[in-house]
């Protein structure tokens, strides 16, 4: 069972159910991603409807060790994009592992 979903798999998804050219649903799907990257770095959250919420919240600097060496090394501070599943999304998961017990 593969368990990677990949850019070219969401294009032909799009190809199969709306009938689009692989081509122009490249195109779409390179859209949406876009304009939910252009209104995270704007808002820093966006919710959509059924589906979910993304938001980026900043982690601050710390300390870690490398696992191998156990040598400590700086983590600098960065953005983290965080998802949060809506309740219909989570309903939906969930009935179909139902389905399949």
């Amino acid at each position: 069972m593969r368990t990677n979903l990949t850019k070219k798999d969401l294009i032909n998804s799009l190809y199969m159910q709306i009938g689009f050219s692989k081509k122009i649903s490249g195109y779409l799907l390179d859209d949406i991603l876009i304009t939910i990257i252009d209104n995270l770095k704007k808002s820093n959250e966006i919710k959509i409807s059924k589906f979910g919420t993304f938001s980026v919240r900043n982690k601050k600097s710390r300390v870690g060790r490398n696992p191998i060496t156990k040598k400590p090394a700086i983590i600098s501070d960065r953005n983290v994009v965080l998802f949060k599943p809506s309740n219909e999304f989570k309903f939906l998961v969930n009935s179909l592992n139902n389905e399949k017990n």
